[in-house]
């Protein structure tokens, strides 16, 4: 089956939060992890099919729904969950903030590294906790973890160890090693983590797999919350869908308690889109990560072109971290803003003179986007 990723969907002058951002200027929006391209078919048909039904009521996970995502979890990734490990939330970020309410107490430690996507960084704040970090190190080719920063950072009142795997912004599939170690680490130190997986199934790298953090072992699952969502890469985040896999009861039951009152129950358009999605969506995904694979290849040789800018090649997600601490301005953002390319910010993931491109886009928005960049930075001498 064919699927059309080089047709130009018109979001502007919508309901779209990336499009919207730039309203009336001609700046082409790359900032925000949301693709451009429509959902699966088998996914909107799913949800047509639950509008055509006409009542759109309360709604609870049902019996398909809990199968699809329990066989997909196994189908590709090599782990088993029981349905009773798992608990849904209107969001990863959601997720986040539950996580970070249910460990320890105000006043405690949460800890992550650094660059890290936004929410790791507000959420310990929003909850009470401390915000700890550590930075991660950048070789020649990838992001690697330096886990001698990361013991020196831990303290007696850290708690929680926030993990984004793969790695959101430097798309790293960390290897066995890596959460292995990770792991002793916050055995070590008495650590529950929460492990963000929300982009396991963008793996572009031949030869990468993601390899879950709760399945090193039965004591590392123990003590580890995992947060995954079909919305990334189906790419249906307005339909706010996500869900917690918590092997240890107790823990499971502190992380229920936590979202008592406050987290509303995920939307049935939702979940009716991720059973969609996890059921059916294979040929979709593998046609999009085939896209994707080229677009990144794409940025990586523009990239190359462009002597001031850098970036390691992303293993997974449709981001790339960009280190833009070679151009002459104090505002990467701004200076390309201003040639017509909106990126996000570095210092919103903790790493001031750095960007991020979404290149979920279609061919002709990239090219257009990498072409304004090179210009720009040609003209800035």
């Amino acid at each position: 089956m064919l699927f059309d990723f080089d047709t130009r969907i018109d979001r502007r002058a919508g309901d779209s939060m990336k499009w919207n951002r730039y309203a009336g200027r001609d700046v082409l929006p790359m900032w925000v992890a949301d693709m451009d391209f429509a959902a699966p078919p088998v996914v909107i048909d799913a949800l047509h099919r639950r509008i055509d039904h006409g009542v759109l009521g309360y709604a609870e996970p049902w019996p398909a729904l809990t199968a699809a995502v329990v066989a997909g979890v196994e189908r590709d990734h090599g782990w088993r969950i029981a349905a009773d490990w798992l608990v849904w939330v209107p969001g990863l970020v959601t997720g986040l903030n539950v996580a970070c309410r249910t460990v320890g107490e105000p006043g405690d430690g949460v800890f992550t590294t650094t660059p890290i996507y936004p929410p790791f960084l507000t959420a310990p704040g929003l909850s009470g906790r401390r915000v700890e970090t550590a930075p991660l190190l950048r070789s020649a080719t990838r992001w690697e973890v330096d886990l001698d920063r990361i013991d020196s950072a831990l303290n007696a009142r850290t708690r929680l160890f926030l993990l984004c795997n793969p790695h959101n912004p430097t798309g790293r599939v960390f290897s066995p090693e890596e959460l292995t170690a990770i792991a002793r680490l916050a055995e070590r130190h008495g650590l529950v983590v929460c492990a963000d997986e929300i982009h396991c199934d963008l793996v572009l790298e031949p030869g990468c797999r993601h390899l879950p953090f709760a399945t090193l072992d039965e004591s590392v699952a123990a003590r580890t919350i995992t947060l995954m969502a079909p919305s990334k890469t189906y790419n249906i985040p307005g339909l706010g869908c996500a869900f917690a896999v918590i092997p240890d009861a107790v823990l499971r039951q502190a992380f229920r308690a936590a979202m008592r009152g406050i987290v509303p129950h995920v939307n049935v358009l939702g979940l009716v889109a991720a059973e969609a999605a996890y059921r059916d969506g294979g040929a979709w995904r593998g046609a999009l990560l085939r896209y994707l694979r080229g677009n990144r290849d794409r940025v990586i040789a523009a990239l190359r072109a462009m002597p001031r800018l850098s970036a390691t090649k992303p293993e997974a997600t449709y981001l790339a971290w960009i280190d833009a601490r070679g151009i002459d301005f104090e505002d990467p953002v701004a200076f390309f803003e201003a040639a017509g390319v909106g990126l996000s910010d570095g210092r919103d993931f903790g790493t001031p003179g750095f960007v991020r491109l979404n290149f979920g886009c279609t061919r002709s928005v990239l090219d257009e986007g990498l072409r304004r960049m090179a210009t720009a930075l040609t003209g800035a001498g």
